[in-house]
């Protein structure tokens, strides 16, 4: 019997790893009967990538490129002498097929996940070419420099700054500072994109969701406003804004779980009770709505604004440095105290700046998410009165009676950890 060393087996699981991500790309490609590369080819080309690399460690790395050149010749090669019927270069199979071989030697390198990944997103970007092309075809201007935008607040700035605490308590720390500007820009900008592209053609849940993702305060403002011009717009508009608060605390459930994981299940006691409460409202609000018809669409700004980035980054900031002062003159009421006033018309501002003092070990637990469950108390508070002010009272009277059991919900959630 033929018994294999050890290192045998890794070798052979590489290459299987190498055939599969081959298999998966090719099979894509395959389904273009005008391809130059189909299964067969790419299935190669990823054992072939493997092989070189293996080849590259006893004879120098010059065996992996001299390969990856030879592939992509033959291939332009290939196209050239027969180009394809539809008018494409057929650089995309060209990109694709290098990108195979040189996932091949990143298994033989030890990254067979990152491989797997990077082969599954590729995958993906293949298949979905016509949609992705309707997608682009479709931003404007505005979209455009919304995602330029956002790469320079994230790629650009954020890496330069200095990963270091300056100011009194030492509470000012620019790098993350503009991590956090980065992070919440990021979600609205989602929500902003998600928006654009959902429309209004997909009714009022979908329209509170995504327009609560971006800016809470100004879908209820817009519908209040219209509510108040149009009476058959009241049911809409209730649905609409109860969804885009409930969305709040989601959003700040992603941003614990991402900054303070352990901070997560403390922090849904406190606003689980508001979301569940208020999912009810809404449910029932749903199934009783009879409006339809084409619903207004909020009046949102650009989410990765250079301007609305520097002014959340300074609010953020000043909250970060009056938050460590009550914290220290007044221990965890004085943090209350900024928490109530600036969650009014800001929540993400004062639940990123407890989440640093929870991980600077500065604050414990419970006064925490106490702190950030007041300040969405504060933020609900807020809302109900840009309804009655700007709603009237016959949206006041429909909305008023949720939003009250969302606070309620919160303020048990409070009450059982104080």
């Amino acid at each position: 019997m033929i018994e294999f060393e050890p290192a045998a087996y890794v070798n052979v699981q590489a290459f299987a790893v190498s055939l599969g991500i081959g298999l998966l790309i090719g099979l894509e490609r395959e389904r273009k009967p005008d391809a130059k590369a189909g299964l067969r080819t790419f299935a190669l080309t990823a054992m072939l990538g493997c092989l070189a690399a293996m080849l590259g460690e006893k004879s120098g790395g010059w065996v992996l490129a001299v390969g990856l050149l030879m592939m992509a010749a033959m291939m332009i090669v290939a196209l050239a002498r027969d180009p394809q019927d539809d008018g494409d270069p057929g650089t995309t199979s060209v990109v694709a097929l290098m990108l195979c071989y040189g996932l091949g030697a990143l298994v033989w390198y030890g990254h067979a996940t990152l491989a797997v990944m990077i082969a599954i997103t590729t995958t993906v970007l293949l298949y979905f070419k016509g949609q992705l092309q309707v997608v682009t075809r479709s931003l404007t201007h505005k979209d455009l420099l919304s995602i330029l935008q956002f790469a320079v607040l994230s790629l650009v700035v954020l890496p330069i700054l200095p990963d270091r605490d300056f100011g009194p308590y030492l509470a000012l720390n620019p790098h993350q500072i503009w991590w956090m500007v980065v992070l919440i820009s990021g979600l609205s900008l989602a929500g902003y994109a998600a928006l654009r592209f959902v429309g209004n053609r997909h009714g009022a849940p979908l329209l509170g969701f995504f327009g609560g993702l971006v800016s809470s305060t100004a879908t209820t403002m817009v519908f209040a406003r219209h509510a108040r011009a149009d009476a058959g717009l009241t049911d809409t508009a209730t649905l609409v804004i109860l969804i885009a608060n409930l969305v709040v605390t989601v959003r700040l459930g992603i941003v614990a779980l991402v900054l303070a994981p352990s901070l997560f299940v403390p922090l849904a006691s406190v606003l689980g009770g508001g979301l569940l409460l208020g999912l009810v409202v809404a449910l029932f609000k749903w199934r009783t709505l009879t409006a339809a018809g084409q619903l207004p669409l909020p009046e949102v700004k650009n989410p990765t604004e250079i301007f609305t980035a520097l002014s959340f980054g300074l609010l953020y900031g000043v909250v970060l440095l009056l938050s460590a002062w009550l914290q220290d003159i007044a221990g965890s009421q004085g943090l209350y105290l900024v928490a109530l006033a600036s969650g009014l018309t800001d929540v993400d501002a004062i639940t990123l700046s407890t989440l640093r003092l929870f991980n600077q070990e500065t604050l414990t637990a419970t006064p925490a998410v106490i702190a950030i469950g007041l300040a969405s108390l504060a933020n609900l508070i807020f809302k109900s009165g840009l309804v009655v002010a700007i709603g009237g009272k016959r949206l006041a009277l429909q909305i008023l009676p949720g939003m009250a059991i969302i606070g309620l919900g919160f303020v048990g959630g409070i009450a059982l950890l104080a």
